[in-house]
């Protein structure tokens, strides 16, 4: 521990408790009343429209889709992270600041840099006696919420089920929706001459049809993969996992890139999100921040480590630096090689908001 640093103050740690002051009283995310709707939001198009040409107030973990980010930037609108403190009444921060006291005497000497941060898509936090493993893995902050669900049953929803394998049947593809619905897994992602049935399959279900563009290499003519983004798209795909150009990135072609990049983005729109398989193990962290920077720049809602056909799938180090430098405004996806729940939860802790994973039943089994 640095001498450096300072030790945690109270005012920090009454920032910490903000999100349990907003469950104890009655509006956490899920919860049914009108303050829910304010906190984990997510902001869209229409939001930002309403506030052109000023700044926008996004509450801390809110969700922002692709669109309103896109519109955003057309319309010049600065999207600006409030304080979940301020969306307190005062008798919620007094309530507040009480437990910020409390935990101060309990976390004497404890400092902000080595609490960890893990926060899921439906705004809970990790358990406290998960945090000394979140830790280890690379977090950096802590976020404190009351009622967090366990570990397993956070990781299932997360879970993109997947089966790339060029020999998958449509008997395989078949029980692999069957499992997505039974485990209420994120997504399905299939090849893309599988789109139409996994579409009807899902139908009805909350559980996404996922597909992958100009992979597993990414180096087709941006024409092709757009076109491909497109088709899938009418047959029913709503996420797109395209590869990004490797060999342009590392040849230092960022504006080939960013355009292949927004081509599918925009082949995709209105109803299918872009993921950007950056193919990290072929990537040192400066071209890994680049190409997250480029995606980001080109519309995409994800970043994702790996196809699972390249030298090596995802890391906990390659995660990190993906979140920290795309942010809070894109999610990370990780991919390739996780085939435990212990995997899957390093790989969250370190920044990821989506599992990409054929092991998906074992991972929600708790193998």
């Amino acid at each position: 521990m640095s001498d450096s640093r300072s030790p945690l103050t109270t005012a920090q740690l009454e920032q910490l408790v903000c999100d349990a002051v907003q469950h104890l009283s009655g509006d956490a995310p899920g919860r049914s009343g009108g303050a829910s709707s304010t906190h984990r939001a997510v902001i869209t198009a229409q939001e930002v429209e309403d506030a052109a040409g000023s700044e926008l107030a996004i509450p801390i973990g809110a969700l922002i889709t692709p669109e309103a980010r896109d519109r955003a930037r057309d319309l010049g609108v600065r999207l600006c992270e409030t304080s979940t403190a301020s969306a307190l009444n005062g008798e919620q921060r007094a309530l507040a600041a009480r437990l910020a006291q409390g935990l101060r005497k309990s976390l004497s000497g404890l400092e902000l840099e080595e609490l960890a941060f893990w926060c899921l898509r439906d705004g809970s936090c990790a358990a406290p006696q998960d945090v000394a493993r979140i830790v280890d893995a690379g977090a950096d902050r802590v976020g404190l919420a009351l009622c967090s669900p366990p570990l397993g049953d956070a990781i299932t929803p997360l879970i993109d089920h997947t089966l790339l394998k060029p020999e998958a049947t449509e008997v395989q593809v078949r029980e692999l929706c069957a499992e997505a619905v039974e485990f209420g897994f994120a997504s399905v992602c299939i090849n893309p001459w599988y789109v139409p049935l996994v579409a009807e399959l899902l139908a009805g279900s909350s559980v996404r049809a996922c597909t992958v563009i100009g992979f597993p290499l990414g180096a087709n003519q941006s024409e092709t993969k757009a076109g491909e983004a497109r088709l899938a798209a009418m047959q029913g795909a709503t996420e797109l996992d395209m590869v990004i150009n490797v060999g342009a990135l590392k040849s230092g072609n960022d504006d080939a890139v960013r355009e292949d990049i927004r081509g599918v983005v925009e082949a995709g729109r209105p109803t299918a999100l872009v993921k950007v398989i950056l193919e990290t193990a072929l990537l040192c962290p400066k071209e890994i921040a680049r190409a997250c920077c480029l995606a980001r720049d080109a519309g995409a809602a994800f970043v994702k480590t790996s196809t699972g056909f390249g030298p090596g799938g995802a890391t906990v180090d390659d995660v990190a630096l993906m979140r920290q430098t795309v942010g809070r405004m894109m999610g990370v996806k990780a991919s390739g090689g996780i085939g435990t729940r212990q995997d899957a939860a390093a790989m969250i802790a370190a920044g990821a908001t989506r599992i990409g994973a054929s092991a998906g039943v074992r991972i929600a089994g708790g193998e």
